[in-house]
C-alpha cells in the first residue's frame, strides 16, 4: 500500500467510484476522492472516515488535476464525460485524459488502474467504445505504468445497463428489439469490477498489463432478459428481434421507457452491436474471488432495491453547479430578473417532524399533491430530451448533496432546516425548489416552500406566467398533504408570503 501514501481516486462521487471508495477503506487504504462538488464529496457517508481526503478538481483542468495528484502513488481513473453538458464527450474524454497522464508523471505517480470497455478495434466498434478503448491508449503513452481493465456489461443495483434492462422487462411483455439481442456479453457483477480494481493495487505484477474482466456467463441480451423476467417474477417475455429496427431508435425506445436518457442510452445501445466476450482470463489467477453469475448478481440486485440500500446509482454522476444568481438574488439581477413566489404553514410539531416527509419526498412517495401534473410534467420534458419523471431517488429514506430525485438535483440539504432542489428539466430559464423549516421558541414550526426562476428570454417569461396559476394550488395542497402526512394540527395557513418575507438577493458586484 506504499507505506502512508494515498490512493487517487477519480470520479468517486460516480457509480463505481462512489463505492470503491469505501471497499478501499475497509480495506486499510488511504484515499483521497477526487470530483468536481467538493459539498458532494462532503455529503458522501465515508466523507468523515480518518483515511480520507477529499479534493475538488476538474479533470479537464490540468492544473486543478496535478495538484490533487500530488503525493499519491497510485490513481484509479474511472472518468467518463457522457453527459449533456459535453457536446461531445470523445474530445473531452480524450483532453481529460491527456492531463490524467500528464498529471501523473509531474505528481510522481507509479500506477494508474483504469476501467474500460471490452470490444476489439473494427468497423463495428461503437464511437462510445472507441473513445475507451483511445482513453487507455492515452494513458499507456506516458511513463507511468497503467493497467488497464476491459469490463463488458456491469450489473448491480443502480448501474445504467441494470436499470435499462430492469425497467425494459418490467414494462413489456413483449420486447420488440434490433438483432443485437442475439449479440453474446459476458455480464460481470459490480461486485467483482471492485475487486479487480482492489486487486490490481494489491499485486504489483499487474501494473503494466491489459485484462479481459467478465461474469461466469457466456450469452445473449435475450438471454439475459428472459433471466431478469425469471428472477423478478414476472410472466414469460416475449423478445422478438427485428432486422429494421436500428440502433437509434432502440436509444430513443429506451429514452421513453427507462428512466435512462437518450444521451447515455444512445452510446450505450451503439455498443451492443460488438460481442463483448472476454478473450482471455489471466487475471482470475492473480485475483481469485467468486464471480457471480447473471441470475445471482440480478437476484442481488433487487434485494438491495427492494430494501432500499442502493449504495451508488448512475444518477450520482455529475457536477452541482450551484446557479450564481442563486446568491445574489433580488431584482434587478445583473444577468436578469429573478421571479419567486412562496408559501407556508405553521404546525404544531418538531422541526424534527416536519423535515421527516420533506426528506422522503419524491420518487416513491411524490409530492404530496398534483402527482399526474408532476408526471405530466415529466413526461413533457422527456419529449424533449431531458431527464423526465422516471429517474426517481437512490433512496427512499436518505438524502446527499448530489442526490437525484425525479427531474431535481439536490443542491444543498442541512437537516431538519433546508432543502434545496435544482431543476434539471428542458425549459427556458432556471429554476430552485427551497423547503424551509423553522422552530419557535413558544412552540409551532413554520414550513415554507420558495419556488425561484431565472427565465432566458420571451419564452422564459411566458413559461413563468403560463405555469404561475398552478403554483398557489399545487403549493398549498403540498403543504396541507404534509401536516395531514405527520398527522399534526396546523396552527396557521397555508396562505402566500408577502414578497417582504421572500429572500433578499442582493444585486451583483
Amino acid at each position: 500500500m506504499m507505506g502512508s501514501k494515498p490512493v487517487l481516486v477519480t470520479g468517486a462521487t460516480g457509480y463505481v467510484g462512489g463505492r470503491l471508495v469505501p471497499q478501499l477503506l475497509a480495506s486499510g487504504y488511504r484515499v483521497r476522492a477526487l470530483g468536481r462538488s467538493l459539498s458532494k464529496l462532503k455529503a458522501r457517508p465515508w466523507a468523515t472516515h480518518p483515511n480520507i481526503e477529499l479534493v475538488q478538481a476538474d479533470a479537464l483542468d490540468l492544473n486543478s488535476l496535478l495538484l490533487a495528484a500530488q503525493s499519491c502513488w497510485a490513481a484509479v481513473y474511472l472518468i467518463h464525460s457522457m453527459n449533456p453538458q459535453q457536446k461531445d464527450f470523445v474530445e473531452a474524454d480524450k483532453k481529460a485524459a491527456i492531463n490524467m497522464m500528464r498529471a501523473a508523471e509531474q505528481a510522481g505517480i507509479q500506477r494508474i488502474i483504469y476501467l474500460g470497455g471490452l470490444g476489439e478495434e473494427g468497423n463495428w466498434l461503437s464511437r462510445h467504445l472507441r473513445s475507451r478503448r483511445e482513453v487507455a491508449e492515452i494513458l499507456q503513452m506516458g511513463s507511468v505504468s497503467v493497467t488497464w481493465l476491459r469490463s463488458a456489461m456491469i450489473l448491480g443495483s443502480g448501474s445504467a445497463s441494470f436499470e435499462i434492462l430492469r425497467n425494459l422487462v418490467e414494462h413489456l411483455p413483449v420486447i420488440l428489439a434490433p438483432k443485437w439481442v442475439r449479440n453474446p456479453v459476458q455480464p460481470i457483477a459490480i461486485r467483482n469490477v471492485l475487486n479487480y480494481l482492489q486487486g490490481c493495487l494489491d499485486h504489483p505484477e499487474t501494473a503494466g498489463q491489459t485484462y479481459d474482466i467478465g461474469g461466469p456467463d457466456i450469452l445473449t441480451y435475450q438471454i439475459l432478459m428472459e433471466d431478469y423476467a425469471a428472477e423478478a417474477g414476472l410472466r414469460k417475455r416475449w423478445i422478438i428481434p427485428l432486422p429494421f429496427l436500428s440502433l437509434g431508435l432502440s436509444s430513443y425506445w429506451i429514452h421513453f421507457l427507462t428512466p435512462v436518457p437518450s444521451y447515455i442510452a444512445k452510446p450505450l445501445t451503439q455498443g451492443l452491436r460488438t460481442p463483448a466476450v472476454c478473450k482471455e482470463h489471466r487475471i482470475q489467477t492473480i485475483v481469485p474471488q467468486k464471480l457471480l453469475s447473471s441470475r445471482e448478481t440480478i437476484r442481488l440486485a433487487l434485494g438491495r432495491i427492494q430494501k432500499q440500500c442502493v449504495d451508488s446509482c448512475w444518477t450520482d454522476a455529475g457536477s452541482v453547479a450551484i446557479p450564481e444568481w442563486l446568491h445574489y438574488g433580488d431584482a434587478p439581477y445583473a444577468g436578469g430578473t429573478i421571479m419567486q413566489t412562496g408559501y407556508r404553514i405553521i404546525l404544531d410539531a418538531a422541526p424534527e417532524e416536519v423535515w421527516e416527509p420533506i426528506e422522503n419526498i419524491g420518487g416513491q412517495t411524490g409530492w404530496y399533491a398534483a402527482d399526474f401534473l408532476w408526471s405530466l410534467r415529466g413526461l413533457a420534458d422527456r419529449l424533449f430530451g431531458g431527464f423526465g419523471h422516471k429517474r426517481g431517488r437512490r433512496q427512499h429514506t436518505e438524502l446527499y448533496t448530489g442526490d437525484a430525485i425525479d427531474f431535481f438535483r439536490v443542491l444543498d440539504i442541512k437537516k431538519p432546516v433546508r432543502l434545496q432542489l435544482f431543476a434539471e428539466m428542458k425549459f427556458p430559464g432556471e429554476a430552485v425548489l427551497e423547503f424551509k423549516i423553522r422552530g419557535f421558541k413558544k412552540g409551532g414550526t413554520e414550513l415554507r416552500i420558495v419556488s425561484r426562476y431565472l427565465p432566458k428570454g420571451l419564452s422564459g417569461l411566458l413559461f413563468w406566467y403560463m405555469l404561475y396559476p398552478f403554483h398557489r394550488w399545487i403549493f398549498f395542497n403540498m403543504l396541507k398533504n404534509i401536516a395531514h402526512t405527520i398527522k399534526k394540527p396546523v396552527l396557521r395557513g397555508p396562505d402566500r408570503l408577502k414578497p417582504g418575507r421572500l429572500p433578499k438577493v442582493h444585486k451583483l458586484k
